[in-house]
């Protein structure tokens, strides 16, 4: 019995897995990818989310509780830990890359106002929480960068200009406006990105270009 439950648990992840998988490069061909770029975008992102890469690192200093009768009598000083800030490859890097890919080719007065939106929105309503991060509804900044982008352009570019403020209004206004918040509530890392392919930045990238298509 136990085999099988291990079993069916197993096939379900794979056919989320799977779905997932056809979702997303489906939402990339939507921006202008061939099904081949597709399916290797997915899989730098795949394989990107296990790597995480320092930008930023301090010293901070903890004291220590007087847990003990000693510690009234002798002086212990603070003890030192060193605090990183990660970002993960396939959970911000990638696809931050690729919006910054397509706001090169892309409108760039239509992506420059739905970056703007999406981060005033992420910023406002992400909440920092002490040992998980930042806490951000997933399906409100896709809806923001849609709606700014039927405002200024129609047809396939409200993919590209709805992922683009989606994915680079959630990384700027959730994590980098909020990163001194995460900080100070004595976190020792912070990965940005660091749920790899199932993390909100890029999960909000598939859910804007998906929803652009549909335009």
């Amino acid at each position: 019995m136990p085999f099988l439950l291990v079993l069916l648990l197993l096939l379900v992840g794979w056919i989320f897995f799977v779905l997932f998988a056809q979702v997303s490069a489906a939402s990339f061909t939507a921006l202008g990818l061939t099904p081949m770029q597709a399916i290797w975008l997915f899989t730098a992102v795949l394989l990107g989310s296990v790597i995480n890469i320092p930008v930023w690192s301090r010293t901070v200093y903890r004291q220590r509780p007087p847990l003990t009768f000693s510690h009234f009598i002798f002086y212990y000083p603070p003890e030192a830990h060193q605090q990183v800030v990660y970002i993960n490859v396939g959970g911000a890097l990638i696809p931050g890359l690729f919006s910054l890919y397509l706001l090169l080719r892309g409108p760039f007065f239509p992506m420059l106002m739905a970056v703007a939106a999406v981060t005033l929105v992420a910023w406002r309503i992400a909440r920092p929480k002490a040992g998980v991060g930042i806490l951000l509804p997933p399906f409100i900044p896709p809806l923001v960068a849609v709606a700014v982008a039927l405002i200024f352009v129609r047809g396939p570019e409200v993919s590209a200009v709805a992922f683009v403020g989606g994915v680079l209004g959630t990384l700027i206004g959730a994590d980098l406006l909020h990163l001194k918040e995460v900080l100070r509530q004595d976190s020792l890392t912070l990965s940005i990105g660091g749920a790899g392919v199932f993390d909100g930045i890029f999960l909000v990238g598939i859910l804007s270009s998906l929803l652009g298509a549909f335009f």
